[in-house]
């Protein structure tokens, strides 16, 4: 691809997604209620809000809670989202409804930042609260792409395809490393990131430990003096990176408010940082003072046209100092507009000012941190505008669009990519983007492109019993992964020993698969008006699992259940409302684990049709979750139409593992 096309095409399916993430939303917003909205995990209802006062940049934040103080329910609405704020009786796109960013979130509130002060409703009973779609990421996308026509010629051919990237020979042979524990393949992966000129892959299977492996690589490259961006795709995947660079004891700054409320993320984030400052103090005496004016203005005459008629501020300011008056508007009016413009000066003057001490104190910050930390999105901010580094490292790349990769690739001289391309690509939700390869990342087609030369596999696994890891080590990642000796044979009974009395779930099997091809009441079906599936049956049955489990003394935070289907996590969800226990999408776990995963795949029809299943990824997530015991729930018959799922359900008959309903 030329560099002109690239960048044409990129911003053209850029566009696309932004314009059908509005129209999705708009259209739920318009379909659904409130309370299907809050089902679904994209609304909160019955909220009151309670201002905190001014926040970094002089942003309003306000604290929403329940009207009964009640937890939150699950959710996607996530920190860095932007949501609209809607009072009783209205729709939440109605003029007056403002937009703010989520600034940080906890299990019974969540801190909405706005610009401008917030209307005084937010204040009030009854408050609604709608995700919506965060513009600011496409335009930072649209920006990158822009600027990528500005690098370095031979650096956009080396991105391309049209030349080979570069290594220093013998870089890192003799290499000390910090993380003494780090196995072979980390420790490749290691020195051969440090020896790239240019770029470099760690592929990291499930469990390999690919994120300890980028904070070694942060590590050594600190060590030299090197200025490292750090970054993913999401907020939490940003936090692993920051928790685990605290932990060792970096200098490291994180930017965007923490996904997770924990004293080391609080302490290492740039608003509580910047608390320390004196000059960041100075600028908040500033703006209190200069809101003070501000409620000072609303007695004087605001020059509206009416007033004004035609007049500059300049000739309202000249004809009261001079006490005359024109084209027949009161001396009083004259003299009130002076007041209300000269104490606007007094406001704007102070808040550049207060702007200019801030900016200072962010700077001094920025400029002595070894790490900065910052979702792909975040690295393209003012903030960081002029900010420049060394190397960009960053984790979750395969979860990332090539557009959003390239806000911090084009922050830094070198990068380093951490990721796992059979797993799940990037979110896209428009098709004709995603077939024009939005939905390929940017490490996916580095490695289509340059193969092993700039890639290493990470190739020890420490999550998962070996007979789960089997079937995707062999189907995914060609034989190559093995179980460390820690996790190889561990086993659910080792945690709860009562658990072998459960016959039902095959306890002394860590892998088990319930066929329901054979039982009725286990069709699946689709809601009016949605595009998701569930499944009743399996529904109940994976209810009847989850209270046998907890019955014999497995915890809750100990268990995962995940489906495909939206629809089908909030059936369950209203069956099993059980405190600490996580019931997601396949999509919403990726990255995550639990001692215990059930799976319900929600596919059941005589048409062998399992839709988005075909995913193979999608499977590959779904079954490399859980430690020490996987129960998967679905049709024999409908999924083994495709030959990924035959082969796997075959395997867990040849282990002893199946069942039938």
């Amino acid at each position: 691809m030329e560099e002109e096309e690239y960048i044409r095409h990129f911003s053209a399916l850029v566009e696309l997604e932004r314009e059908e993430q509005m129209r999705l939303h708009e259209e739920e917003m318009k379909r659904l209620s409130g309370r299907q909205r809050e089902e679904k995990g994209r609304a909160f209802i019955r909220m009151r809000g309670k201002s905190q006062g001014l926040g970094l940049g002089g942003k309003h934040m306000v604290r929403f809670t329940k009207q009964n103080a009640t937890k939150l329910p699950e959710s996607e609405i996530e920190v860095g989202d932007l949501v609209l704020v809607s009072k009783p009786g209205t729709a939440p796109w109605d003029e007056g409804n403002p937009t703010g960013t989520v600034a940080e979130k906890t299990s019974y509130s969540i801190v909405v930042a706005f610009d401008d002060a917030p209307p005084g409703f937010v204040f009030r009973k009854d408050i609604r609260i709608d995700l919506f779609v965060n513009d600011i990421t496409f335009q930072r996308m649209k920006e990158a792409l822009k600027a990528f026509k500005r690098l370095p010629k031979w650096r956009r051919e080396k991105l391309l395809g049209k030349r080979e990237p570069e290594f220093n020979a013998g870089a890192g042979d003799e290499l000390e490393f910090f993380n003494e524990s780090l196995n072979n393949s980390q420790r490749e992966a290691v020195r051969k990131s440090l020896a790239a000129r240019d770029f470099f892959l760690i592929h990291g299977p499930p469990g390999t430990g690919k994120t300890i492996t980028c904070v070694e690589v942060i590590s050594q490259l600190v060590s030299r003096g090197y200025r490292v961006l750090a970054t993913a795709d999401s907020n939490v995947a940003v936090d692993n990176l920051v928790e685990r660079l605290d932990r060792i004891g970096l200098n490291v700054v994180r930017i965007g408010h923490p996904a997770r409320v924990i004293p080391a993320l609080r302490r290492r984030s740039i608003d509580y940082l910047v608390q320390d400052e004196q000059d960041y103090r100075k600028a908040q005496e500033l703006r209190e003072k200069a809101y003070a004016i501000k409620e000072q203005m609303e007695k004087f005459t605001f020059p509206e046209m009416r007033w004004r008629r035609g007049l500059s501020d300049e000739a309202i300011l000249r004809l009261a100092s001079e006490g005359k008056t024109t084209r027949g508007i009161p001396k009083k009016k004259i003299e009130e507009m002076k007041r209300w413009i000269e104490l606007k000066q007094d406001v704007d003057a102070l808040f550049k000012d207060a702007r200019a001490l801030e900016d200072r104190a962010v700077r001094r910050i920025l400029k002595n941190a070894a790490v900065i930390c910052v979702t792909n999105s975040t690295a393209g901010s003012e903030l960081l505008g002029s900010e420049k580094f060394d190397f960009a490292v960053i984790d979750e790349a395969t979860q990332s669009t090539e557009p959003s990769s390239l806000i911090p690739v084009l922050k830094a001289k070198r990068f380093i990519m951490a990721g796992d391309h059979k797993q799940l690509p990037p979110t896209v939700l428009n098709e004709e983007a995603m077939r024009g390869g939005l939905g390929r990342s940017m490490f996916e087609r580095l490695l289509a492109l340059y193969g092993d030369k700039i890639r290493v596999m990470l190739e020890v696994q420490y999550r998962m019993n070996e007979e789960i890891a089997e079937f995707p080590n062999n189907e995914f990642y060609e034989g190559r992964l093995r179980a460390d000796e820690r996790v190889r044979r561990q086993t659910i009974a080792e945690l709860v020993p009562s658990i072998t009395e459960l016959e039902f779930v095959m306890a002394d099997k860590p892998l088990v698969f319930i066929d329901t091809a054979y039982s009725a009441g286990f069709e699946e079906r689709m809601r009016r008006g949605s595009t998701s599936r569930e499944n009743e049956g399996e529904a109940r049955l994976v209810k009847f699992i989850v209270e046998r489990l907890l019955d014999a003394g497995v915890r809750p935070e100990d268990i995962a259940v995940i489906s495909p289907y939206d629809d089908q996590v909030a059936l369950i969800r209203m069956m099993l409302r059980v405190e600490g226990l996580e019931i997601k999408t396949v999509d919403g776990f990726q990255g995550r684990e639990k001692e215990v995963v059930i799976v319900s795949f929600v596919r059941s029809n005589k048409f062998g049709d399992i839709g988005f299943l075909s995913d193979l990824r999608r499977l590959n997530v779904s079954i490399t979750r859980a430690k020490r015991k996987l129960i998967l729930i679905g049709n024999s018959q409908t999924l083994g139409s495709e030959g990924c799922y035959r082969r796997l359900i075959a395997l867990v008959k040849s282990r002893g593992g199946y069942k039938r309903v």
